[in-house]
């Protein structure tokens, strides 16, 4: 089950710099070819997968986008939700007083006013799409740079099919999420870690007949305990270390699969509607 959003400084710190991130993320976004009144519905991720393990930290609304078209004033309007993975998140504030984590996901809706048709002639769809697929691309990176991942780059573009049989352009980057702390060796001494976290992230953008949706989320690309071995002397492994940090349970969280995470990110995001 989605876990509540917690009241304690640690959660605080980390939805401020979130809802940050969703803000920034939002900035130069237009979409939908619908016009509707009142506030924009929340975008809604179907897959069961959200109701498991994930959190949801923080949503927002927002007039993101205002811009005249000869003499129509176009208003893009935004609504946010942004989630984390409660158990990396947790695992790495209880090790590393981390404040941001590598497993993130979001899903915005945008809703253009007034609609398509009511634009001047010259301004259409294709022309709004290309501008919303560019400013998405620059969005994700803000919005993962406040969830502490940096040195984003894309690697590759395509497309996918999303719910409601629609096609996203969708796109993979890769990006680093550091990790900065002193861990203790056997000899009862410590050693300082300064690796970083390879991460692997996924957006994809689509038009799904009246909205423009944007998804997008991170991932480990490799274990963060197998991180962790390679950054402390001798051949003491990475659960080790953080069990000796913190306990099992943490260790067994911050050694999860890349795969698995891949999937789940990829699951949401096309579950979005």
């Amino acid at each position: 089950m989605t876990e509540p959003t917690t009241g304690d400084a640690t959660g605080t710190t980390r939805r401020r710099l979130l809802a940050a991130g969703a803000s920034a993320a939002a900035v130069g976004l237009a979409g939908c070819l619908g016009t509707r009144d009142g506030p924009v519905p929340e975008p809604t991720v179907t897959s069961d997968r959200i109701d498991d393990g994930w959190r949801l930290l923080d949503e927002s609304e927002s007039t993101v986008f205002e811009q005249a078209y000869g003499p129509v004033t176009v208003r893009a309007l935004e609504r946010t939700l942004i989630y984390e993975y409660v158990s990396v998140a947790e695992a790495l504030d209880e090790t590393f007083d981390a404040s941001g984590s590598p497993v993130v996901f979001f899903a915005t809706r945008i809703d253009l006013r007034p609609a398509l048709d009511g634009l001047p002639a010259g301004v259409g769809r294709d022309r709004l799409m290309t501008e919303v697929e560019t400013a998405a691309v620059d969005a994700f990176r803000a919005q993962l740079r406040n969830a502490g991942i940096e040195d984003l780059e894309e690697v590759d573009e395509g497309t996918t099919t999303v719910t409601g049989g629609h096609t996203a352009t969708a796109w993979r980057f890769e990006g680093e999420f550091a990790i900065d702390g002193e861990v203790p060796l056997p000899d009862g001494s410590t050693t300082a870690v300064d690796e970083p976290v390879d991460v692997t992230a996924r957006l994809a953008v689509w038009h799904d007949g009246t909205d423009v949706l944007v998804a997008g989320g991170a991932f480990p690309s490799e274990a963060v305990t197998a991180v962790l071995g390679d950054a402390v002397p001798g051949s003491i492994d990475g659960e080790t270390v953080v069990e000796s940090i913190a306990d099992a349970e943490t260790a067994e969280a911050l050694a999860t699969d890349p795969a698995a995470f891949d999937e789940e990110i990829s699951a949401l995001i096309v579950s979005v509607e």
